[in-house]
């Protein structure tokens, strides 16, 4: 095996080593075959992810009482996870009814249960969202919002490590730049002085800081990539079968989560709908609907499209703030618009994709030439039997003829 490819003994075709496929079989056939519609895909994910994650600020801000949360953390999560749920049985019993005749039944509980033996590894993105989203809102009552946001883009370079490591996901030079710009945009966008002695939970800035880097940075970085990396690996399974059971494990552990609080605290805490409101319910809606978004983009487009889809929904939001309630539009926030927009375009253009395309275009040519070689070789076989044929003397035997006279 050279460069990714086997060359068999015999008639020495070259075709791409099984070991390099990343993910699984359908998937690498549906990668192979990008088209309009999923560039519109991509485009309504984006611009749906955009509205969602833009009005989310604003939910939260809505959801405080006297500057902090009379409901339980937990509770939000849970019920989130419970209206999750819910969409992804209504929509699969919709697709069921769609099926044609001869399909497999999406109802059926064989179907259930070999869907639920394959997708078992959605187990673990599932984990790995409860115990973030839970110290999401723990975190934010101690470390300063500025601080926790300048931290979370180092996220950027953890997934596309993660990527690289599990997804088996190649990356380019100028892609690897475009992450680092992004990155370099959104800490300039958030850069703001501190005065000196800050602390967070008593400790010094810096020791926070590495607390912080290592649970909201790595959590939600392989919660995301194990995410895509489950549904893909099952690309032909059907994606609200597959949410069903990723929230499904996600309304387990965080209603096991509920329980363990209330053997702490007492049997009080066991109501998950006190302290809600108008607000908060609003606010489990859009998360709601931001955990689905999320799926498609894991399943049909991938995690750094939707950290791109993030930025940009935190741009516009800046934007939609001056202009509904005249907030100043500082130097800064220019300054990394213009960054992360440049990052947008180096890494999702067609001259970063060296790698992924550089292995399709040597299969190619390798077929090229040695459809090319074996034409030659037909031409000169023939060019030689002519020949020979031109050079042959008949003798006086040959023009006998064969039946006799």
């Amino acid at each position: 095996m050279k460069n990714g490819m086997i060359e068999c003994s015999v008639c020495h075709s070259k075709l791409v080593s099984p070991a390099s496929k990343a993910v699984s079989r359908a998937y690498d056939r549906h990668r192979s075959k990008v088209s309009s519609k999923q560039r519109a895909l991509n485009f309504l994910l984006v611009g749906g992810d955009c509205v969602l994650v833009g009005l989310q600020p604003i939910l939260v801000f809505m959801s405080k009482v006297d500057g902090h949360f009379n409901f339980s953390p937990i509770s939000v999560n849970f019920l989130t996870e419970v209206a999750k749920v819910i969409f992804a049985i209504v929509m699969l019993i919709f697709q069921a009814r769609r099926q044609k005749v001869g399909e497999k039944p999406l109802l059926s509980i064989s179907t259930f249960i070999q869907a639920a033996r394959s997708n078992r590894l959605l187990a673990v993105p599932a984990l790995l969202y409860a115990i973030n989203n839970y110290l999401k809102f723990i975190m934010q009552l101690y470390f300063n919002p500025a601080t926790v946001k300048m931290l979370s883009n180092l996220k950027v370079l953890v997934i596309a490590v993660l990527l690289k490591i599990i997804m088996k996901r190649r990356f380019s030079i100028i892609q690897w730049e475009a992450l680092a710009l992004l990155l370099i945009g959104i800490s300039i966008n958030q850069l703001k002085s501190y005065p000196e002695g800050t602390t967070a939970l008593g400790l010094p800035v810096t020791t926070g800081a590495y607390m912080y880097t290592l649970i909201f940075v790595t959590v939600p970085s392989m919660a995301s990539v194990f995410n895509e990396y489950a549904l893909k690996s099952q690309y032909d399974t059907s994606i609200y079968l597959q949410n069903l059971f990723l929230y499904g494990y996600g309304a387990i552990f965080n209603f096991l989560g509920i329980v363990g609080t209330a053997i702490f605290k007492g049997p009080s805490s066991f109501d998950i709908l006190e302290g809600h409101s108008k607000a908060t319910m609003l606010l489990i809606c859009n998360n709601a609907a931001q955990g689905i978004l999320s799926s498609f983009f894991f399943k049909y487009a991938d995690t750094i499209l939707k950290k791109y889809s993030s930025t940009v929904a935190t741009i516009f939001t800046g934007i939609a703030s001056a202009v509904l309630f005249g907030h100043k539009l500082t130097i800064n926030f220019m300054l990394g618009i213009s960054v992360v927009f440049i990052s947008m375009h180096q890494f999702f253009s067609p001259l970063s994709k060296v790698k992924d395309d550089q292995q399709n275009g040597v299969l190619e040519k390798v077929d090229v030439q040695d459809n090319h070689r074996s034409r030659e070789s037909s031409f000169i076989n023939m060019a030689a039997g002519a020949n020979e044929e031109a050079s042959h003397r008949v003798g006086p035997d040959e023009r006998q003829p064969l039946l006799p006279t």
